[in-house]
């Protein structure tokens, strides 16, 4: 469906496919719970998006705008990456930039060892990495003395792949070659056999599938044991958490409802990022939507996920500080559990 042909959405007609949403019990607002708590202590939220290569597995956080308005913010902004970011959404959260979204668990974790002031508040979603490969590559085994791109030398894919490796029996700096392109250049790079892999996230890996450049040989929506942990998180500026408890809360049950969303009605949800315009097109979001798996964030507890990764990048030398020092530092857990406990349904 061409974006064009999507007439937007006023937000009462959102609000009412909502509600029809909710009467069939695919989703519940909840407004009697937040009409109960004390007001945010700030009105405006700080997200963070790029507007020219919006990850849609953070798809919540884009469907989330009219629910945040709902939990009573009124200034929602989409912060934009600055070219010094690399992509990564834990040194903006970390700056103070933005207050409150989505970020590679990776990420976090390397950016919390490394002093940054954010916190991790919730897991958001697996699955959403894929690794292709091109023709006579069939497993990660076959990868050894291949070369694979990275966006940058101290990219967080380069961390989360020297785990995999190592977790199979592969040395990531000898038994790899490693090399640096812009990730735009990529499709075109491993459709000419330039390079041997690359590493990817929706909506790339959707439009890699529909060109057919190279194959899958790791999913992480279905192969173990990552399809066991959260690889995408929901995490905020300590500055902002520490200062706004009511805000913080009221952001990731905005989310966590958006999210809810993306898994029990995605035709809604794209057709939600669509209508508050941003640059994807319907059928994308919705393939995306329905892709990755999102219905789990009532049943997968975070801090496992954290700990599995942490563990291991301390192994490889990534990290410095111990694991369970460093978790105890860079999560807050209490709002999920609380949200964990209201939003039952």
């Amino acid at each position: 469906m061409d974006t064009q042909q999507l007439k937007p959405w006023s937000r009462r007609e959102f609000l009412e496919r909502m509600t029809a949403a909710s009467a069939v019990g695919a989703l519940s607002l909840y407004p009697e719970i937040a009409a109960a708590e004390p007001p945010p202590e700030t009105t405006s939220i700080r997200i963070i998006y790029d507007p020219t290569f919006p990850i849609l597995c953070f798809g919540p956080q884009y469907v989330a705008t009219e629910m945040l308005k709902l939990e009573g913010f009124t200034d929602i902004s989409y912060i934009p990456y600055e070219e010094s970011d690399k992509y990564y959404d834990s040194p903006v959260l970390a700056s103070g930039r933005a207050d409150i979204s989505g970020a590679w668990i990776a990420d976090v974790i390397a950016t919390g060892d490394r002093g940054g002031e954010l916190v991790a508040l919730s897991g958001m979603h697996i699955g959403c990495t894929e690794i292709f490969a091109h023709e006579g590559i069939n497993s990660i085994r076959d990868l050894k003395g291949k070369k694979i791109t990275l966006a940058s030398e101290d990219s967080a894919e380069k961390g989360w792949l020297s785990i995999l490796f190592t977790y199979i029996g592969l040395d990531p700096e000898r038994d790899i070659e490693w090399v640096v392109h812009p990730y735009e250049e990529w499709g075109d790079l491993l459709a000419a056999g330039e390079v041997d892999a690359v590493v990817l996230w929706p909506p790339d890996a959707q439009v890699f599938r529909e060109q057919k450049i190279g194959h899958v040989i790791l999913d992480t929506g279905t192969d173990k044991p990552w399809k066991d942990y959260y690889c995408c998180t929901i995490a905020g500026s300590r500055d902002f958490v520490s200062k706004n408890p009511v805000a913080t809360k009221r952001t990731v049950r905005a989310m966590l409802k958006a999210t809810d969303l993306c898994a029990l009605e995605p035709e809604l949800a794209a057709r939600a990022v669509v209508a508050n315009g941003f640059p994807t097109d319907y059928e994308t979001a919705l393939q995306v939507f329905s892709e990755v798996p999102y219905a789990i964030w009532r049943e997968y507890d975070p801090e496992d996920s954290f700990r599995f990764y942490a563990l291991r990048m301390h192994q490889l030398g990534l990290i410095k500080k111990p694991p369970d020092a460093l978790i105890s530092r860079i999560t807050d857990w209490r709002f999920l559990n609380e949200l964990k406990q209201e939003l039952k349904a």
